[in-house]
């Protein structure tokens, strides 16, 4: 059985489908769901999802892109909210200056408060990285030093150096359908490097669907591919690929039962 550790059934891809989407991951043999947080105002809907299914659980956080419209955002709010068992995570959170949708500064203020909220709670951090190597590493390393706290390299993409940096923090990394895309000869060099151990799978939907769906709007089922690309990349039969992910995915997020 797989658990994918980070969909956006929330989505407005998703309006009036949410029961046949995670029907046909159900089917497929998806286990587990956590549905992500990308914005304050969006959590009721995710927590509502967590609360209507058993085998769902949520994160509460604020999306880099969104750091400008919840700018006061303090830990204890996060704290506060992640309270309920079925808040399994922190995030997701980091740093994107592809896109510039919120200022730099904002996003780091944004960035530490969830850290802060993680370390309190001991739930996993969900970072997101884009074009922000060097400063989101620092930024882990700061904290770090300043009492630990786990973290998710979610969707990594990110280099060699800065996947370095966060191993030396223990932490885990996410594989994604991009695993499967044949442009992604970087990212499938950098997560070699990744110990077993430290490797969950997602999916990441709506986005990003793997070989043979790519172009598709991305959904759990498709879990299976995500999976069949990680066991030909890591030489694993593909029962062994999900049982060893969802072992790790069950460590990483210890709320999921």
């Amino acid at each position: 059985m797989l658990f994918d550790t980070h969909v956006n059934l929330h989505a407005e891809q998703f309006a009036g489908e949410v029961d046949d989407v995670i029907a046909r991951a159900r089917a497929a043999g998806v286990s587990r769901f956590v549905t992500i947080c990308d914005r304050l105002d969006r959590y009721p809907a995710v927590k509502a999802i967590a609360a209507a299914n058993a085998d769902i659980w949520c994160s509460v956080g604020v999306h880099p892109h969104y750091a400008k419209d919840f700018w006061s955002l303090e830990a204890e709010t996060l704290v506060r909210e992640a309270a309920d068992p079925e808040v399994c995570a922190i995030g997701e959170t980091g740093l994107d200056q592809h896109y510039g949708y919120s200022d730099i500064v904002l996003q780091e203020r944004s960035f530490v408060e969830h850290i802060h909220a993680a370390r309190e709670t001991g739930l996993p951090l969900v970072v997101h990285t884009r074009e922000a190597d060097d400063l989101t590493g620092d930024i882990l390393e700061r904290e770090y030093a300043r009492g630990p706290f786990r973290i998710l390299m979610h969707c990594y993409t990110s280099g060699e150096r800065l996947a370095r940096r966060a191993m030396d923090l223990d932490a885990h990394f996410s594989v994604s359908g991009i695993l499967s895309f044949k442009s992604a000869t970087d990212v499938r060099a950098v997560l070699a490097m990744v110990p077993i151990e430290r490797i969950i799978l997602e999916t990441d939907c709506p986005y990003l669907a793997p070989i043979p769906h790519r172009g598709r709007r991305n959904e759990p089922a498709y879990l299976v591919d995500v999976c069949k690309a990680y066991a030909a990349h890591r030489g694993l039969e593909f029962e062994e690929a999900a049982r060893l992910t969802t072992a790790n995915a069950l460590n990483l997020f210890n709320r999921v039962s």
